[in-house]
């Protein structure tokens, strides 16, 4: 930092950097991982002392790329009272981890208040780091990308979530998920919310959508989609995607249409979900 201005170039580089150290790690354990390891936080949500140590990690390694810095993380919780603080999903893909499958990553986005300023997601199964920093366009290991130039709904591939824990929309999502199959040239499911971003951000998918995430789970894959020429929103449309629990990216041909559809199941029924602020 020099007169109060980061460095995000220099950050960002010092962040990946990182990701790549703690992603060794977590490779490195996943041979060894078995299921008396996995502790479960809730239904169906799972966590494991590789998520636990990866976070330490991470959170150790940004507070010295920059010191005074807050962070908000999925194991360790913590609040947006500093200027700048750091939101990360140590393992984004626990689920896929302890069973052994692709994918899962290690996903942090740097905030500059409520606002993401730079973020990287390091998917370790296929050694894809993407990356973007605000205003600068988005990158995979070092490489530009841009979202796809596909302007058909009927030619897009869609990728989502499934609900897990809360299923209070459950009638909807299912009457939204059978429309798509009709309309669109498949669904798919990976199993990692910041992954599914970044695949749209590349031109993988054409879109994503999924209720009930948190800010970690897709602060940094935002920035990212963004960065490279996509359209977000949440299900009612408006802009609070990366705390309001619902989030719809396309590469932005489709957006309109893509929102109607959503709309129809989903427009004005977000409030039975809890909201993070």
């Amino acid at each position: 930092m020099r007169n109060g201005q980061l460095k995000l170039d220099v950050i960002c580089k010092e962040v990946i950097e990182l990701s790549h150290e703690t992603g060794h790690f977590i490779l490195k354990e996943k041979d060894k991982f078995n299921s008396s390891d996995i502790r479960k936080k809730g239904f169906n949500d799972l966590v494991s002392y590789v998520d636990k140590n990866s976070e330490k990690k991470l959170i150790k390694g940004l507070q010295k790329i920059l010191p005074g810095s807050g962070v908000l993380a999925e194991e360790g919780g913590g609040s947006f009272d500093k200027k700048y603080t750091w939101v990360i999903d140590p393992l984004d893909g626990t689920t896929n981890f302890i069973h052994k499958l692709p994918c899962f990553a290690i996903s942090i986005a740097l905030f500059e208040g409520k606002t993401p300023i730079a973020g990287v997601v390091n998917e370790l199964n296929f050694k894809e780091c993407f990356s973007a920093i605000k205003g600068k366009g988005a990158k995979v290991n070092g490489r530009k990308i841009k979202v796809s130039s596909q302007k058909k709904l009927g030619d897009a591939l869609i990728a989502t979530g499934f609900p897990y824990n809360d299923f209070g929309l459950q009638n909807e999502y299912m009457e939204l998920f059978k429309e798509l199959m009709h309309t669109t040239q498949g669904l798919r499911r990976i199993g990692s919310a910041s992954v599914d971003l970044c695949y749209v951000a590349m031109g993988r998918f054409e879109a994503f959508y999924e209720y009930g995430l948190k800010p970690w789970d897709v602060s940094a894959g935002a920035l990212i989609v963004k960065e490279a020429g996509g359209r977000l929103s949440d299900f009612d449309g408006g802009n609070d995607y990366l705390f309001g629990k619902s989030i719809v990216v396309t590469n932005g041909y489709l957006h309109k249409a893509f929102m109607q559809t959503v709309g129809k199941y989903f427009k004005g029924k977000m409030n039975k979900l809890q909201s993070v602020k």
